[in-house]
């Protein structure tokens, strides 16, 4: 019984060592083995010493380096370009008009602002602007960066391309200001949505929206005459087409050490071949050492048309950039053109009359805080209140 106990066990492990030894042979070749050691050593013979371990990790670096270089020029052939830069901003705001339709009703608002900015040959320039928001529930008076879509949702606010062309500076763009390029004589710059246009609102063809197109060039002595065009390119009517709404506009500048003036043109196509011409002036004084004494601005506007009302528009503001730690301004003028038919009679037109005043202080170089408080003299077509009153802080964000 024990004999056969061990035949038995012997058997086993010849039958488990024999597939062992099989694979071992395939795998590794030990007399090889042995062979090829024998000849490294007798025909080289390798020395040790201080560098022998250095030079060997420089070559193992430097070909980290290499490997590395190729990965990054492989990410940059899908990545941004080297002058793309993009710029990031958000505002909130709160804030009351107390008007005849609805008192005491504060808002609370926001927008959202991406600019990029790319160049292709150092003189060029691709702008991008995404606008996000929800500034058109409320409080329309105040600035904000907001989507011009609908509220709280991404837009595309502007894209253009400005390139030079014979010494001249030339950008297409599309909903955009056909003045893009424009030089309009004002410093002042209140966050309010209608007197930071300076009195010039028609005349620079500022709606904002449409296909557009312009050119300036800069001449010796601080003149610069710029053109504008805006026209709807997404009509079925087409461009510069009888059917369809064009604006053409032209300006001539002038920039001094301390003041500066500038006179716009600008012919708006309205529904019924009824056309409107304008004519907008505009100056500012800034002095030269910022304090007491503010920066003056003021723009003048007139409006006409066959078988139309003429309009007006002007503008007033000061503005003292360094009140303290922030910035003070004032301004007074009217809310957009206004045509003088009948001013006084109910239902007819009237102008109605803006000031406010604002305090732009910068917590940071980031965050910027701004209450603004504005006073709104209605004229006597209004059939209810006559006067608005608008209390509102602003902060901005950029990043």
């Amino acid at each position: 019984m024990k004999l056969f106990q061990k035949l038995l066990v012997a058997t086993a492990s010849v039958g488990l060592i024999a597939p062992i030894t099989a694979q071992a042979s395939d795998v590794i070749n030990l007399q090889g083995m042995n062979d090829y050691s024998r000849s490294k050593k007798s025909s080289t013979k390798k020395h040790f010493d201080s560098k022998t371990f250095v030079n060997e990790d420089v070559a193992t670096l430097k070909k980290s380096e290499q490997e590395l270089e190729i990965l990054q020029n492989n990410f940059e052939a899908g990545s941004f370009s080297e002058t793309t830069t993009a710029s990031f901003s958000a505002d909130m705001a709160i804030g009351d008009e107390d008007t005849a339709f609805g008192r005491g009703k504060v808002n609370a608002l926001y927008g959202f602002q991406i600019d990029l900015n790319t160049s292709f040959t150092g003189e060029d320039s691709l702008d991008i602007s995404l606008d996000a928001g929800n500034g058109g529930n409320g409080l329309s008076e105040l600035d904000l960066n907001e989507a011009s879509a609908g509220d709280d949702s991404l837009a595309v606010d502007g894209i253009s391309y400005t390139f030079p062309v014979a010494g001249a500076t030339v950008f297409v763009g599309d909903n955009t200001d056909g003045s893009a390029l424009y030089n309009t004589a004002c410093v002042y710059g209140g966050p309010s949505n209608n007197l930071d246009d300076c009195g010039n609102g028609s005349s620079a063809l500022g709606s904002g929206s449409g296909t557009a197109a312009g050119a300036s060039y800069e001449f010796a002595d601080g003149f610069t005459a710029a053109i504008g065009y805006t026209g709807d390119g997404s009509s079925t009517s087409g461009l510069m087409t009888a059917e369809g709404y064009d604006s053409y506009g032209a300006q001539v500048s002038y920039s001094a050490d301390l003041f500066a003036a500038s006179v716009t043109y600008g012919k708006v196509e309205a529904a019924g071949n009824k056309d409107r011409n304008y004519l907008g002036l505009n100056g500012y004084f800034a002095p030269s050492e910022t304090g007491i004494v503010p920066s003056i601005s003021a723009g003048y506007e007139v409006g006409e048309g066959q078988g139309l009302a003429d309009t007006y528009q002007w503008f007033v503001g000061l503005q003292w950039d360094e009140a303290g730690p922030g910035t003070l301004g004032t301004a007074v003028g009217t809310v957009g053109a206004t045509t003088d038919t009948n001013p006084d009679a109910v239902g007819g037109d009237g102008a109605l009359l803006m000031y406010e005043a604002f305090y732009s202080y910068a917590l940071n170089d980031g965050v910027t805080i701004t209450p603004l408080v504005y006073f709104k003299e209605a004229p006597k077509t209004y059939t209810g209140d006559d006067d608005l009153i608008g209390l509102m802080l602003k902060t901005s964000f950029s990043f």
